[in-house]
């Protein structure tokens, strides 16, 4: 796992004694989409929550560039870009001055030109760019944000949830959006269950349940991994 920029090693996490991660491995290679499937309960959110340095492992590790992340938080989130299911901008601010005002809490000082091109980037309408957030629907919110995310130069996106209140054209225009930022480089998590957005776009799909991986699923020959393998899967893992 040295090569990978994502990568569990024996993650096992637990909440008052009790496991909720049991040795749990993967690892997501530069450019790639990884998607992680789960019904509710499965440890979906611990797994990312451990991954943002918010929760410590009780053993093995949750590693970013091959360190593990409880012991190097702080330059571990430096490289990390996180899109919660609800993403947190102001309503009050339009698009660029979101950027703007988010940048200058990091100390990044981008141009309004710089801006305008990540927006562009992202596929938000220009028309929209000076329109407060608060006229703003979630999925244009959530491409704000990746522009944001962009402009931090962040080369790894964790992402909860993203294609959840979206309608089909969004979700489709949301996976184009996450192939084009895989292929220029990004790395890119998404927790999720949506099993058909994630075999549409995900190069390498993990399937939990009850808090252990009891399936991988690989993309092969540039195809989109089967959907109804995965469903079927899916199923099966609830039901279990």
């Amino acid at each position: 796992m040295k090569d990978s920029v994502i990568s569990a090693n024996n993650l096992s996490v637990a909440y008052a004694n009790q496991l909720v991660l049991n040795k749990v491995n993967f690892s997501v290679a530069q450019g790639q989409i990884f998607a992680l499937l789960g019904g509710n309960g499965a440890g979906k959110s611990t797994t990312l929550k451990t991954f943002l340095g918010t929760l410590k492992p009780q053993s093995g590790s949750a590693n970013i560039l091959g360190k593990p992340v409880h012991q190097h938080i702080n330059t571990s989130r430096k490289q990390i870009a996180y899109l919660p299911e609800s993403v947190m901008l102001y309503g009050h601010l339009t698009a660029i001055e979101n950027i703007q005002y988010f940048l200058s809490l990091a100390d990044i000082k981008q141009s309004v030109q710089q801006i305008e091109d990540a927006l562009t980037q992202v596929s938000l309408q220009p028309q929209a760019w000076h329109n407060k957030l608060s006229q703003y629907s979630k999925g244009m919110r959530q491409k704000t944000a990746i522009a944001l995310a962009l402009l931090r130069q962040a080369p790894i996106l964790f992402l909860d949830e993203p294609t959840s209140g979206l309608d089909p054209a969004a979700i489709d225009e949301f996976n184009q959006l996450m192939s084009q930022l895989a292929q220029a480089g990004s790395t890119i998590f998404m927790v999720t269950h949506d099993v058909y957005g994630a075999c549409q776009v995900a190069n390498k799909i993990g399937l939990l349940h009850q808090g252990e991986l009891i399936s991988l699923f690989n993309a092969e020959h540039n195809q989109s991994i089967d959907t109804e393998t995965v469903h079927k899967a899916f199923v099966r893992g609830i039901r279990a």
